[in-house]
């Protein structure tokens, strides 16, 4: 099974290759999940805090939905490209599906410390 760092080095890989310039890009938050989780920086090292990557990765997907969704309406309007349109969609579809990993991660964590006898 893969761990957290792989995919997540895997997403922030996937968005070099997507846009260079990382900006517009639904996996930029995925890119600073990595970094904070791969290098073990957080707040003491300066870093931005644990709550601001994860609302950084949420905010990355509702636009990667909000992307998908106006290049639907846009298609249907007959005004964008069918390869637009699926293109958004599959980027959509990975940032969601690597959401609920990371949720699924996050809950099986919490579940593990709690079978901890103190």
């Amino acid at each position: 099974m893969a761990s957290p760092i792989s995919a997540a080095n895997a997403y922030a890989n996937s968005a070099r290759v997507l846009d260079t310039s990382g900006s517009g890009n639904a996996f930029g938050g995925l890119a600073r999940v990595r970094d904070v989780l791969g290098n073990g920086a957080g707040a003491d090292k300066g870093g931005p805090s644990f709550s601001a990557v994860l609302k950084d990765a949420i905010g990355s997907v509702m636009e990667a939905g909000r992307k998908s969704d106006s290049q639907a309406v846009a298609m249907a309007s007959g005004r964008a490209n069918v390869m637009d349109v699926v293109t958004a969609v599959a980027e959509t579809d990975v940032a969601v599906s690597t959401l609920v990993s990371v949720r699924d991660r996050v809950i099986q964590a919490y579940e593990d410390v709690m079978k901890m006898t103190i």
